[in-house]
């Protein structure tokens, strides 16, 4: 200041956060049902880190069938909205998801849902689905994987 050439040390520190999410349960089975029926599951998404609001958008694996036609037998809800709001503490709100399966032809799935949120971060914990083949009917074993 007025040409006072005195020097000053600056030091910066802080604490980087990356937004994850956990889900509850941990791993979602689906009841085997005829084929052509849709089975759901329920799963809660539970925000961590996160220092604003977002919303959250969900891939769906896409299959290739025998015949060469592609088929999605998945779908996702989320009937109390997908977005992630913060409360005046800072703690964010539980996103509730629905997952459900429908076919009508048997098939093995082995894929993975993306969770993603608005600033196109995919999130640490995501849903592996894997489904097994039966004669009439499908089973559904989804598990957490971190990536």
């Amino acid at each position: 200041l007025n040409n006072n050439l005195s020097r000053y040390k600056l030091t910066l520190s802080g604490t980087l956060r990356s937004p994850k999410v956990k889900f509850h349960p941990p791993f979602l089975m689906l009841m085997p049902v005829p084929l052509g029926v849709e089975s759901e599951g329920v799963v809660t998404i539970i925000p961590q880190e996160y220092i604003r609001q977002s919303q959250i958008r969900v891939k769906l694996p896409e299959l290739e069938l025998a015949d060469g036609t592609r088929t999605c037998p998945f779908s996702v809800q989320f009937p109390e909205g997908r977005d992630i709001v913060l409360s005046s503490d800072g703690t964010a709100n539980e996103v509730i998801c629905h997952i459900s399966f429908r076919s009508s032809k048997p098939m093995s799935v082995l894929g993975d849902m993306l969770f993603i949120d608005q600033e196109e971060n995919r999130l640490p914990e995501q849903q592996t689905i894997v489904y097994l083949p039966y004669t009439h009917t499908w089973h559904c074993t989804a598990l957490i994987k971190k990536l």
